[in-house]
């Protein structure tokens, strides 16, 4: 239950005015159905001749009499005016008129009701509206590392499936947990009204049926956890074989991925069959023990009934009320099974809150300062000091010192997993330095906004980043006040607008998941009109042209030459020749970087940069 509350304390103060009406809402028609169950005693007394005294209205002081003379003085007004119309009418009249007044409150009751739904809904809905909300904006917010430690396919799971289960395990079991408290409440209190020992005797079985109910969801919660792991990696599995689905295909490996994904699946389905059978169990042995629980109450009450000698002072049930009082015993019975398959039900969203909770509660280890500085513009230089960074044991980075001064442009060269990538995401801080310092404009960037230090920078990957937009969108991306004519202008320094304006909607044309309907030069060059239009004085150029065929290269190389006019560049380069009229080439291995020039200087240093320049000047 603490669980519980911690997801209604975290989740529903923002519908505090929601709660309120459907809490009196459920209140009044719990009242209502009360009463008209109430109502059936003088019907019980009339039908079987019970009822033989004679009334006399009684006057009724609210101030002066406590609320049992209360209750009598109603209740012997109630037979006197019953007894009134069966003297001046007959029977039949009144079971008329006490019908009528029946109808009226089941009336007021499924009213009461129906409006309490009514604000319910837009507490459930509203709720798993945030949920996914909140999940969504944690994941953007988080840093990159968190992604590379955790599984796509997982993360996808739980902002889907775990979502999901939470929005029909707990959000379905919301209006039960509001609702049959309230009704159980008022049933409850009104059966100590009428007989507070044989409540009392109930009371007494209650908590061992609940023993033996509690007993069955106690596994839930874990095997519920199980599930969504299993499904976390299920969903993993169908993320990779989407995307690797050329090289399956390419090595034959179709019965494998099969072999793999049928193995997995059939470990799913043992999880859930066990779950789902606990599950399942719930309502049947509820539901027996309900039964046995009214059966023993109605020998115990039956007994006293019996032994009844109707000697004054003796304050049992009568044959109508006894009757009465099992109709509103047995109303509980309903409300108590589905509040404890509510809590079966929670006990699986759990899980997938604990899951969630995963993701909402992971730390950022790129923190911004309270009292960061807002940053506009670029006028000195980016220095890196002594920096050294690692992402787990081993450093990718040491003892890197480099100046990039405005407006020039340095070129970063070196084999595979030097710890090039890693350096210049170290400058949008994308991760952020374990020992030294970077410094924009003399301030370390941890000085700065995030936002602010991010607009200042325009990247274009190797693998080009487009959304299945249209080509308007994804160019203007980061500029939401970006008109058509600078969309296009931008289109056109990155050589893109020839091909854009040749498709079915030219600019409003979808390209498809990833850009998957363009080449390979046509992503990247609408990568770089996406730099263009942002118009950033720093850009990161990450081995830009390393993956395109050579006419290609030309077009694109062509539109990096527009875009890094006027503007500080990093270049990661693979090819050599697209970096000669650098300012400055690094060469970096194994994380440091060991050479540093001008391409004529390096080449005449006969070293590290000499030999790659050599190796593909033959190939």
């Amino acid at each position: 239950m603490r669980d519980i509350f911690k997801i209604f304390r975290r989740f529903l103060p923002g519908y505090k005015k929601d709660i309120v009406f459907n809490v009196v809402y459920n209140f009044l028609g719990a009242l209502f159905g009360i009463f008209s169950f109430v109502t059936m005693i003088p019907v019980l007394k009339i039908l079987f001749k019970l009822q033989v005294s004679e009334y006399s209205f009684i006057p009724v002081h609210f101030s002066t009499m406590s609320i049992k003379e209360l209750a009598k003085a109603l209740e012997n007004n109630i037979y006197a005016y019953i007894t009134q119309i069966i003297q001046h009418n007959s029977a039949t009249r009144a079971l008329i008129y006490i019908g009528l007044f029946l109808i009226l409150m089941v009336l007021f009751k499924t009213g009461f009701s129906y409006l309490a739904s009514f604000y319910m809904v837009n507490i459930r809905n509203g709720v798993v509206r945030d949920i996914r909300n909140k999940i969504y904006n944690k994941a953007i917010l988080l840093p990159i590392s968190f992604f590379t430690e955790e599984r796509k396919g997982d993360i996808i799971s739980r902002m889907t499936g775990d979502v999901i289960e939470i929005e029909v395990s707990v959000m379905n079991s919301l209006e039960m947990l509001f609702k049959n408290p309230i009704i159980i409440l008022v049933s409850v209190i009104t059966m100590f009204a009428m007989s507070w020992k044989l409540t009392l005797f109930v009371f007494l079985l209650f908590p061992m049926a609940g023993a033996i109910i509690g007993r069955i969801g106690k596994s839930l919660k874990k095997r519920s956890l199980a599930g969504q792991n299993k499904m976390g990696e299920l969903l993993s599995i169908i993320e990779e074989t989407l995307s690797g689905l050329r090289i399956i295909k390419a090595f034959n490996a179709e019965k494998k991925m099969e072999g793999k994904f049928s193995k997995e699946t059939e470990a799913y389905r043992n999880i859930m069959n066990r779950l789902m059978r606990r599950n399942f169990l719930a309502h049947p042995v509820s539901e027996f023990l309900g039964t046995v629980v009214i059966v023993i109450v109605m020998w115990f009450g039956g007994h006293l009934i019996l032994r009844n000698s109707g000697k004054p002072g003796d304050e049992f049930l009568g044959a109508a009320e006894f009757l009465v009082y099992l109709v509103v015993f047995y109303s509980i019975i309903n409300p108590t099974k589905a509040f404890s398959q509510a809590l079966y039900n929670i006990q699986k969203g759990l899980a997938s809150m604990f899951r969630i909770d995963k993701v909402l509660e992971a730390q950022s280890n790129i923190v911004e300062k309270n009292n960061a500085a807002s940053i506009n513009n670029f006028n000195e230089a980016i220095e890196f000091k002594n920096v050294h960074f690692k992402y787990k044991r081993e450093y990718v980075l040491k003892n890197i010192d480099l100046k990039i001064e405005k407006g020039k442009t340095i070129a970063l060269v070196g084999q595979s997993g030097s710890g090039k990538s890693t350096l210049v995401d170290l400058i949008p801080r994308f991760y952020d330095v374990i020992k030294g310092e970077i410094l924009l404009d003399g301030i370390n960037i941890k000085e700065y906004k995030l936002t602010d230090l991010r607009s200042l920078m325009g990247i274009v990957n190797q693998d080009p980043i487009l959304f299945n937009d249209t080509f308007f969108n994804n160019i203007a991306f980061s500029v939401d006040t970006a008109t058509e004519e600078e969309v296009i202008a931008a289109a056109t320094v990155a050589n893109a607008h020839e091909f854009i304006i040749n498709t079915e909607n030219s600019y409003q044309t979808n390209i498809g998941d990833r850009g998957g309907k363009l080449s390979g030069g046509q992503r990247q060059r609408i990568s770089i009109a996406r730099a263009v239009l942002k118009n950033p004085p720093i850009l990161i150029l990450d081995e830009a042209t390393s993956a395109l065929d050579t006419e290609s290269e030309r077009l694109v190389q062509d539109a990096l030459t527009r875009l890094m006019k006027n503007r500080t560049s990093i270049i990661i380069a693979h090819r050599l020749s697209t970096i000669v009229h650098a300012n400055e080439i690094c060469v970096i291995i194994n994380g440091e970087i060991v050479e540093r020039g001008k391409h004529e200087e390096l080449i005449a240093l006969n070293g590290e940069y000499k030999k790659y320049f050599d190796m593909q000047s033959f190939s």
